[in-house]
């Protein structure tokens, strides 16, 4: 809202250790509190996201955001400081010590001691975080300002220097006159604090009254500071002593800011990766008896338990919660439009090849906002890395970015922004532990009519299930190689970025035809367990064959990129496959929307209300003593 958007909704990307674990089950608890508590109290829907467990994150978990909103093109506001003699404002909650060294926090190891530094973790105030959302809107309306900016990383040193480099201008700032909550805080602790619920803001001089006027009628401190200057420099003020003096473009990326070239270097376990041939593998278990242990899986089952915890209804723009889309679509009133958002990432897949993990995090993405019916737009990240002084995870960092950047290039969806996460490691007793590269993927899709939302459950009776895109048979790097196979170092799947692009394109033109009654992506578990997620969520049972040639725990739980599980009626079935047939895009019927029951080659699979009953409840008995 700082630029002058309303937020319409928010989505999280949660990584966690073994969710068995008490110190986990307590870390699960208090992050999934936190989110609940503040998005609903400032009255923003969460409307989807992801969890993945891992061993990786038993450390070190990762908890990443992503907000959406909407702003009238010719309305936003820019972070910017312009127009000597301009008068600079800090409005919202007054400054204290929490948060202080909040950035340093965030780039050092976790160790034993670090409990020690929890006041560098900022406190947040949701309620007021909705006063300032409110007034900040309403200030825009007056034309009283210049630009603003929210106070992160670093505080009022980051968003003075910002603003300023970026309008070419300097800065006056008394210290003295900042809004404190603890007395006798001295210059650095003011300049550092993150402080939440803040804002600098640059207004037009003589305009000042109009700023005042909003912030007093929702009850928000709004304080004069200091003034804009020409000098380019920031001049911080305490008690009379100047005490800092500082071009304001030498601390900001692009200005006086080093740029690192680090010394990057292939990851010794990457030679020690397998590549799993079906031929070679040897199977512990028939089809029935993988499938029910696979779906033991905590990163397969129902994510129930934490989204019932928060509020996806508020305003009533959001489409999925009787019946969801593989992404989050929320409507966008008084227009046919509708927007479609989602997070994705494998990190498994980036851990064994950062390049072709990215492109597949971004594919992935782009994926579910097809399946909705959207195009992909645009994309914002979390690059969540271990130390980049390590050549190893520097190599991870630079091909995964690489990776990222051919991916979006090819679906046209540019990077608006985003932010970098290092440091995500931990200093054991003989080693330093870095998490899974994970390049989070928050990307945005845009539906040009509400009635092209398409959802992934089975609509009715005799529908017809076709798979869509290169069937691979490939096992590797999948949860049926480490659930099953206990095969936890493979290469990365199967992935064809020019097949996919085609294939998505195909089953866009395919909705908007409005031939698929419902279209689901292949990712985790395969083709079965995008099937069963169809038919649990539509309550209706399949009988299906698997695809000749290729063995049939390979084909169902293989995990190779660019497929589609997509239904459609019986009338619509010849054209169709007709059109698939002209593209040159591989398809396979694989069998019918049946009865309440699964049917594979044949073999009874049980009712789906089995199923659905297991997947709904398996994280509950991992989380049994969360209340």
């Amino acid at each position: 809202f700082t630029m002058g958007a309303r937020p319409l909704a928010t989505l999280n990307s949660l990584r966690f250790g073994d969710p068995a674990n008490s110190h986990m089950q307590h870390l699960i608890q208090g992050v999934t509190k936190g989110i609940g508590d503040y998005g609903n109290c400032l009255g923003i829907p969460t409307v989807g996201g992801e969890v993945y467990f891992d061993p990786c994150y038993q450390q070190n978990i990762l908890v990443n955001a992503m907000s959406v909103g909407v702003v009238k093109s010719d309305e936003t506001v820019s972070a910017i400081a312009l127009g000597a003699g301009n008068p600079v404002f800090i409005v919202g909650s007054s400054t204290g010590k929490d948060g202080i060294h909040g950035a340093t926090f965030a780039s050092a190891d976790l160790t034993e001691d670090s409990a020690e530094d929890l006041p560098s973790v900022q406190v947040g105030d949701p309620f007021q975080e909705k006063l300032l959302l409110e007034a900040s809107l309403e200030v825009i309306q007056t034309g009283a300002l210049v630009g603003m900016q929210d106070m992160g990383a670093a505080g009022i040193t980051c968003s003075t220097s910002e603003m300023s480099a970026k309008g070419g201008v300097g800065m006056i700032i008394d210290l003295d006159k900042v809004p404190t909550r603890q007395d006798n805080m001295e210059a650095f602790e003011i300049l550092l604090s993150e402080s939440q619920e803040r804002m600098l803001i640059v207004a037009h001089k003589g305009k000042e009254h109009a700023l005042q006027e909003v912030f007093d009628k929702w009850d928000l401190q709004c304080q004069e500071i200091g003034v804009v200057t020409d000098s380019g420099r920031l001049e911080f003020f305490h008690h009379g002593e100047k005490v800092a003096d500082v071009d304001a473009h030498s601390l900001v990326l692009g200005g006086g800011a080093p740029i690192y070239e680090r010394p990057s270097k292939e990851p010794a376990y990457r030679s020690r990766l397998k590549d799993l041939h079906e031929s070679e593998i040897e199977h512990p278990y028939d089809v029935l008896e993988a499938a029910h242990k696979l779906m033991k899986s905590p990163n397969l089952c129902s994510r129930r338990w934490f989204y019932e915890q928060y509020d996806s209804m508020v305003r009533t723009n959001t489409t999925g919660t009787n019946d969801p889309a593989d992404a989050a679509v929320i409507r966008l009133k008084g227009t046919r439009k509708a927007l479609c958002a989602t997070t994705d990432c494998n990190s498994s897949y980036v851990y064994a090849d950062p390049y072709r993990g990215a492109m597949i995090a971004v594919a992935e993405a782009a994926r579910n906002i097809t399946c909705s019916g959207g195009l992909p737009v645009a994309i914002t990240n979390c690059l969540n890395f271990g130390n980049p002084y390590n050549p190893e995870v520097f190599w991870q960092f630079s091909e995964a970015i690489r990776g990222m950047g051919d991916a979006c290039r090819a679906f046209d969806t540019p990077v608006t922004g985003g932010n970098v996460s290092f440091y995500n490691q931990s200093v054991l007793q003989d080693r330093t532990e870095p998490v899974h590269p994970t390049p989070t993927i928050g990307m945005l899709g845009l539906i040009d009519d509400i009635d092209s939302i398409t959802t992934l459950s089975f609509k009715s009776q005799g529908d017809h299930i076709i798979l869509i895109g290169e069937e691979t048979g490939d096992l590797n790097c999948s949860e049926y190689a480490r659930v099953v196979l206990g095969e936890t170092g493979t290469q990365a799947p199967h992935f064809d970025l020019d097949a996919e692009l085609a294939v998505q394109d195909q089953v866009r033109q395919l909705i908007d035809k409005k031939l698929l009654s419902s279209a689901h992506d292949v990712s985790e578990g395969g083709i079965f367990v995008s099937l069963l997620e169809s038919a649990m969520s539509g309550q209706l049972g399949f009988t299906i064959e698997t695809m000749p040639g290729i063995e049939p725990r390979a084909f169902l739980f293989g995990e190779g990129q660019g497929r589609f599980a997509v239904s459609c009626r019986e009338d619509v079935l010849d054209e169709t496959k007709r059109i698939l047939a002209a593209t040159g895009i591989p398809f396979f019927v694989l069998g019918k929307v049946e009865g309440n029951g699964l049917s594979v080659n044949g073999l009874d699979f049980g009712a789906v209300e089995t199923w659905s009953t297991s997947h709904q409840h398996l994280l509950d008995h991992y989380l049994e003593t969360i209340k």
